[in-house]
Order: C-alpha cells, then structure tokens, then sequence
C-alpha cells in the first residue's frame, strides 16, 4: 500500500519535473520574479537581525561611565567598587584609573601632541559598569541614586540612543513584517493564475481523466506539485539573491570600514533562517496551487 502510493507521488513529481523543464524561460521569469519578490523582506530581515547582533550586547547590558571626584582617595575608591559589586543591577565593572585613561588618550590617534603638552593630568578616574537593566526608567533611576553617592562627580549615560536604537528595531520588524505579508499574497496571486491557465490549457486531458474515473485528488496532485516546486525553488532564488548582495555589500564595506578602524562583516542567513525561507515559500507556492485548483477544477465535467 506504501509502496504504490510512493511509486505514484514518485511518478507524478517526475512528469511534474519534466514539465517544468520543457517551458526553462517560462520557468526560469517565474522563479526569479518570485525570487526577487521573497528578496526583499528576507534582505531587510537580514539587515535587521546584523544590526540588532552589532548593538545587542550593548542593548542587553547597558553601559553607565562614573567619574570620580579628583580628591578622591584609595579607601573611597575601594567603597564605590564593594558598592557596585552588591549591588544586584549591576553584572560587571571596571575600575579606570586618571593614569591609564591618559594612557589611552596619548595613543589615540591626531591626540599625541596634544597630550604630550599637558601640564598635569586632567582626567579623574572613574567605574565602567554594565547594568541588568534595560528601560530608560530603570537606568535613569539608577544613574539618580549613583550621582548622589559623595564620591561621584558625575554619571554618564546616554538613554536617547537605546530609545532611538529599539523604536528602529521595532519599525523593521513592522516593515519585514508587512513587505512579508503583502508580497505574499502577490506570490499566491502568481501561483493561482498560473495554475489556472495550466488548468485551462489541460481542460480535455482532465475531463478524459474523469471520464475514465480519475479521483479528484489524483487530477490535482500534478498541479500541487507544480505549485510547491516552484515555490521551492523562488525561495531558494530569494536566498541566493540576499546571500549574493550580502557577499558584494560586504566586499565594497571592507575598504570603507578600514577607513575607521572598524570591522564590520554582515553575518550571512542562518541555517534555521535559510530553511524556514524555503520552506514558507514552497507553502506559498502550494497554497496558491490549492487555491486555483480548488476554485476552478470542479468547473470541468465530463460531458
């Protein structure tokens, strides 16, 4: 029983196969069209997803600078670090000494001869902590109670950037969202009238089908194979399109990003990702076949 309806899912996806390879340009539009069409939500969500690994960490454990009063002893700076180690919004710290930030500051680059210059050092020293929190409210109540500590001269933390960084996340997951959506129902819209005309074109062979007491199932088996192969085969275009920009963007970053000092490499689609593409575009293509051969199939009677 396996074995039959195997030998007939086989049959049925090799003359499928075979049609689609005797119309290549046919075929081939229809792919890439879909394929560019699935390209762009899938390109946005790519964009997406780097930016939110590049400011993730940063988003995740946000960073507050404490700058120290210039009398400050070694007995107030041990204080502030017990302090800051129980204290249960805060993952890790680090001290900075006036001495070391100089340091840093004379290797900077265009700031040697002005550092060389300087009569005395000017920084203080000063905690850089990463905080649990992640709301604006939260972080700002914590940079309140810090500032009031007598040891500190001032907390820096910037909260417009975290605001700004999440309500860009949320408006790209919105747009991938809706791009997804409506080029979706184009794509199924694609499907279903180019399963109608293959329905049309086939009108005879299917009313001799019936004739000869073919099943319903077995009529638009071929039609939903069709569909999803060619849906398989969009998304998988869709992934070499985005993986192919990705490659190109990447190479024309390098020297730019060299310009600055930084190395930014956008990460190519996940497995999963890549999977999950190829597999909702194969969906689309065999819900669009569906559709079409629902609505126009029961419309042909042997006569």
């Amino acid at each position: 029983m396996i074995r039959a309806w195997l030998t007939q899912h086989g049959f049925v996806l090799f003359l499928t196969l075979k049609r689609l390879i005797s119309t290549p340009l046919t075929t081939l539009f229809s792919i890439i069209v879909m394929g560019i069409a699935l390209s762009m939500p899938t390109g946005i969500y790519v964009f997406m997803k780097n930016l939110q690994s590049v400011t993730g960490e940063a988003a995740n454990s946000p960073q507050m600078s404490l700058f120290l009063r210039k009398e400050i002893n070694n007995e107030d700076i041990a204080k502030i670090k017990w302090n800051l180690e129980h204290n249960a919004n805060i993952v890790s710290l680090q001290f900075v000494s006036k001495d070391a930030a100089l340091q840093q500051l004379q290797q900077s680059n265009g700031l040697t001869d002005i550092t060389s210059n300087l009569q005395h050092n000017p920084l203080p020293d000063a905690f850089v902590i990463h905080t649990t929190q992640n709301t604006s409210d939260k972080l700002e109540q914590l940079r309140a109670e810090i500032q009031n500590w007598p040891e500190v001269e001032h907390v820096q933390f910037d909260s417009a950037w975290l605001e700004r960084l999440n309500a860009l996340l949320k408006l790209g997951r919105f747009v991938v969202l809706m791009l997804a959506a409506i080029l979706s129902v184009a794509i199924i819209a694609i499907m279903f009238n180019t399963i109608r005309l293959q329905i049309l074109t086939k009108h005879d062979e299917i009313e001799i089908s019936k004739l000869i007491g073919a099943t319903d199932s077995f009529i638009r088996r071929p039609f939903l194979y069709f569909g999803t192969i060619q849906g398989l085969a969009s998304g998988a275009s869709a992934w070499f399109i985005v993986t192919f920009s990705i490659e190109l963007i990447n190479k024309e970053a390098v020297a730019f990003t060299h310009l600055y000092g930084i190395d930014l490499y956008l990460q190519h689609l996940s497995p999963h990702d890549s999977i999950s593409l190829i597999a909702f575009s194969a969906l689309l293509g065999w819900l669009g076949a569906r559709l079409s051969v629902a609505s126009h199939l029961w419309q042909i009677e042997p006569q």
